[in-house]
């Protein structure tokens, strides 16, 4: 099967919010699935500008920031332009700038913000202690920014604390719940007319739920491949009793494209080998 056909005669669900969502729309396209799009996610500014502003206006008193996710560094660059800050962030500015991920490391850079280090693990303990080693234990004594979602939980920001850092955790954007969520998809989800449903955050699937039941979708789960973005989502999805079949650990657009083919390219030798495991056990 070519490249251009490997995922042909699938019906993916893509719950990503849709200006994130058009890259991996045409990755998926690409490989032939027909892609249906549910955003059970969207992201607005910060009720409240103040705390972020003030990080921003006193950028030099930190030692490091923290890029966790792409929102972050949009709605950064965003407060950054309209305080009319100058053209660019942090390009000759002394902190150590880490981006969790190279999708947020590639949004961060097409906005002319400099990336000292790209951190391949995406949360708690595993990411701190990466961060430690590339910065040889100074993070102990470092101030870090750490703008964040609305909804982002407090783990990261402890592990960070308990390593010694003093950490400025603001608020950047908010994580929101569609108005409504196309009934026709939604239909299609609950008779498991679909092949695989993305979920790219914890949001984007506690969000669902408020139209699916929890225990609905779990049951779902054994008859429709959940793809989930990370082990923070994945994490998630488990502790609701869902099962996640593909577990991407690259949030970009590609590496998400090429975990859900490579899942679908291994189905046809997994069938085959539990058939021969079956005729040996007769």
């Amino acid at each position: 099967m070519s490249d251009t056909n490997i995922l042909a005669a699938k019906r993916i669900v893509v719950t990503r919010a849709p200006e994130q969502a058009h890259e991996l729309v045409h990755a998926l396209v690409a490989m032939g699935a027909e892609v249906l799009l549910l955003p059970t996610v969207g992201f607005a500014p910060a009720e409240n500008n103040d705390s972020l502003d003030a990080a921003l206006r006193s950028l030099d008193d930190f030692d490091a920031v923290l890029l966790t996710s792409q929102n972050a560094v949009r709605f950064v660059i965003a407060r950054w332009h309209a305080l009319g800050m100058g053209a660019e962030l942090g390009a000759s500015r002394k902190q150590f700038v880490a981006a969790v991920g190279a999708a947020t490391a590639e949004a961060a850079k097409r906005e002319g913000l400099r990336v000292d280090y790209t951190a391949k693990n995406q949360t708690g303990e595993a990411l701190v202690q990466e961060l430690l080693e590339e910065l040889r234990g100074s993070l102990a004594r470092s101030n870090v920014l750490l703008p964040r979602s609305d909804r982002a939980d407090k783990r990261l920001p402890k592990t960070l604390e308990a390593a010694g850092a003093r950490v400025t955790e603001v608020v950047a954007y908010r994580t929101l719940a569609p108005e409504a969520l196309d009934p026709a998809i939604l239909e299609s989800v609950r008779r498991a007319e679909v092949d695989a449903i993305v979920f790219a955050s914890p949001s984007s699937f506690h969000n669902l739920c408020d139209s699916i039941d929890a225990g609905e979708l779990a049951a779902l789960s054994t008859r429709v491949q959940f793809a989930a973005i990370g082990p923070t989502t994945a994490q998630a999805l488990r502790q609701a009793g869902a099962r996640v079949e593909i577990e991407a650990n690259e949030s970009s657009a590609a590496g998400l494209a090429d975990s859900i083919a490579k899942y679908y390219q291994r189905q046809p030798a997994r069938a085959q080998a539990q058939a021969q495991a079956k005729v040996k056990g007769q």
